[in-house]
């Protein structure tokens, strides 16, 4: 039977929220977005110290927020006892854990700067950042890290931000975009189709009590299309009759994968004191494919990375947080 952490979380645990312009979005979602904040005990009292510590910023999967990471599982734990496990047990260094929460009502987020969503990169890089080191005693060292989406926004924002972020991880995010997106457009259509259109799909999904799976997935692609595409108007990159892709929107969802993007702005990551990235030998969405691509491209160029190829899926891998927190934290501290 899985381990059950009972262990009551006994460093700072708070929240705040904050309003920025930048996630201004056509969708109607909120602008004032809560972020949560851990502090391990071994934190609190540097900080009396007068030091000053890294910020380890997470960033959620698809259909989650930052801030269900506090909350109760049966045979786990949240992150934050995760955080002062590892912290109490000598494996890891205190750090500022904030957990955001940049759930959209497409289902999800990937943090990129969106016409439709919002301009989540950019708030990443500079209003969240600002308000964690206006509030606490950062030492201006920060890092990104999550799994599938959240490990793809980590990469994402690092790629197109050289200089901004100082350690990232990724476990099983987003890379290869061929293999992972495209064998989901044909069921796609059929569901759109099934109830007349986009815009019926829309607000089936708006009005609908309970999504089935078959919805969840269609969502997932109408996210992405919201995610990559350029206009405000949301446009898949494929034909609903035929199922033909239109080879300028695939095209334009290539410029966000990170194994095309890897190739023009490898340089970005040069400067990481920490680049890490995981996937699961059997990812059910295919994942482990363009992550060896993406892998093999950092070899070519030079780039500095730490890559663990491992035993399972795309599913149940918090546990592989107990590799990175540790090595992030380390890279902050150095």
């Amino acid at each position: 039977m899985p381990e059950h952490n009972f262990t009551p979380t006994m460093g700072l645990l708070e929240r705040f929220s904050f309003h920025s312009q930048l996630l201004a979005n056509s969708i109607g979602d909120p602008l004032t977005r809560e972020v949560l904040v851990h502090i391990p005990v071994q934190g609190k009292e540097a900080i009396n110290r007068g030091e000053r510590l890294p910020v380890m910023i997470y960033l959620a999967p698809f259909t989650s927020s930052g801030l269900a990471r506090a909350g109760w599982r049966a045979f786990s734990e949240t992150l934050p006892q995760r955080h002062e496990r590892l912290v109490n047990d000598g494996l890891m260094r205190p750090t500022i854990l904030v957990m955001p929460d940049c759930f959209t009502s497409m289902g999800g987020n990937q943090f990129v700067d969106s016409p439709i969503l919002g301009q989540w990169s950019s708030w990443l890089n500079g209003p969240l950042k600002e308000e964690l080191s206006q509030r606490y005693s950062t030492n201006g060292k920060f890092a990104l890290f999550g799994k599938s989406s959240g490990g793809y926004g980590a990469l994402h924002n690092a790629l197109h931000n050289p200089g901004q972020w100082h350690a990232i991880a990724s476990h099983s995010g987003d890379a290869g975009f061929d293999n992972l997106y495209q064998a989901d457009f044909h069921k796609t259509a059929t569901q759109i189709n099934r109830v007349g259109g986009l815009d019926n799909f829309l607000n089936h999904v708006k009005d609908c009590k309970k999504l089935s799976g078959d919805d969840f997935h269609a969502l997932m692609i109408c996210a992405m299309s919201a995610s990559y595409g350029k206009t405000a108007k949301l446009t898949l990159p494929f034909d609903l009759r035929t199922c033909s892709v239109d080879s300028e929107l695939w095209n334009n969802w290539k410029e966000y994968d990170p194994v095309e993007s890897v190739k023009i702005n490898y340089n970005s990551l040069a400067s990481l004191e920490l680049l890490f990235i995981d996937c699961g030998d059997a990812d059910q969405y295919g994942i482990q494919y363009g992550s060896r691509v993406f892998v093999e491209l950092l070899t070519k160029y030079g780039i500095k990375h730490h890559w663990e190829e491992f035993q399972g899926t795309h599913s149940g891998i918090d546990y592989r947080l107990d590799s990175s927190m540790p090595l992030l934290a380390e890279a902050l501290y150095s």
